[in-house]
């Protein structure tokens, strides 16, 4: 393990073992001032969620990107001090935190025995939404989590989410997929975060009007199971996290199996359009994401100075 690899994963564990033992309003005032003080330095990752919210916010000025990456900043500081502290709240804490609209598109997806995939963008806290899944409606779920480096901290995360009652199966090894799929047609619940491809096999759509590549998964898993497939976005409201579950994605009935993938992929993406255009200061996209940024040279200019 590389020194930087040790630092980074200590970092984790301190922030694990820390920070959910401070008193709220003082993890509340650490995080703000994390954020601050990394907004103000302009690194490579604030250049990013501001270059993607240029496209999000395409008739945004200068000063509006800045208010936005700041308060986008904020959000994601706000996302990591609730996630140390998660582990230490209370089940009523839990509950009375998230407050989901239109949740009947998933209790009638779970009752009709079919099983359910929830996708998300990076919006908000997914944690807390999984928390509240496993805790306030006592079902629980299998995700997947991306391996991370080290592989202590992989672990770190794993062990995290599998106290707030969740399956946790690694994305890369090729044996996910197919775990996913059983226990869907044994009528369970899959969640994934779905807005950024970490394969070969993305599926290409528009995303606010550029090409981005997005996972097949969530729209396979639902044309090989019959699984209900819905989009769900986040958003911060005051001290509680609100959420709206869409209406679901069908699988269309004629075409290829890779034509239905797209059409469902591309409302999938449509879907977490409408809530990142409702409040982007939430998406924590700190990462390259369209299809043009992924090269540099086919970078917009605004967006070149952030490719580093």
């Amino acid at each position: 393990m590389s020194v930087q690899e040790r630092l980074t994963d200590a970092l984790y564990g301190a922030g694990w073992g820390t920070v959910k033992k401070l008193p709220e309003p003082v993890a509340v005032r650490l995080g703000r001032t994390i954020a601050d003080v990394a907004w103000k330095q302009r690194g490579k990752g604030v250049l990013r969620l501001e270059s993607n919210y240029a496209r999000v916010v395409p008739d945004a000025g200068p000063e509006r990107l800045a208010e936005l990456s700041r308060a986008g900043m904020r959000s994601y500081l706000r996302y990591w001090m609730e996630s140390f502290r998660l582990p230490a709240w209370s089940p009523e804490r839990i509950a009375d935190s998230f407050g989901p609209k239109d949740l009947h598109h998933l209790t009638e997806g779970m009752a009709a025995g079919k099983g359910v995939i929830l996708a998300l963008p990076h919006l908000a806290n997914w944690d807390l939404a999984g928390a509240w899944v496993t805790t306030k409606l006592g079902i629980p779920f299998t995700t997947v989590a991306e391996r991370l480096k080290p592989e202590t901290l992989y672990d770190r995360f794993v062990a995290y989410r599998e106290g707030l009652g969740m399956e946790v199966l690694p994305h890369s090894g090729g044996s996910a997929f197919g775990t996913l799929a059983r226990r869907l047609r044994d009528g369970g619940l899959v969640c994934l975060v779905a807005d950024r491809d970490l394969s070969a096999s993305g599926v290409e759509v528009s995303f606010f009007g550029h090409a981005a590549r997005m996972p097949a998964g969530p729209a396979l898993l639902a044309q090989h199971t019959g699984a209900r497939l819905l989009p769900v976005t986040l958003w911060y409201d005051g001290p509680v996290m609100q959420g709206r579950v869409h209406p679901p994605v069908g699988v269309p009935a004629s075409g290829t199996r890779a034509e239905r993938t797209s059409v469902m992929t591309q409302a999938l993406a449509d879907a977490f359009a409408t809530g990142i255009a409702e409040h982007p200061e939430d998406w924590h996209m700190l990462q390259r994401l369209w299809t043009g940024d992924l090269d540099p040279a086919h970078a917009p200019e605004h967006d070149r100075e952030g490719t580093a």
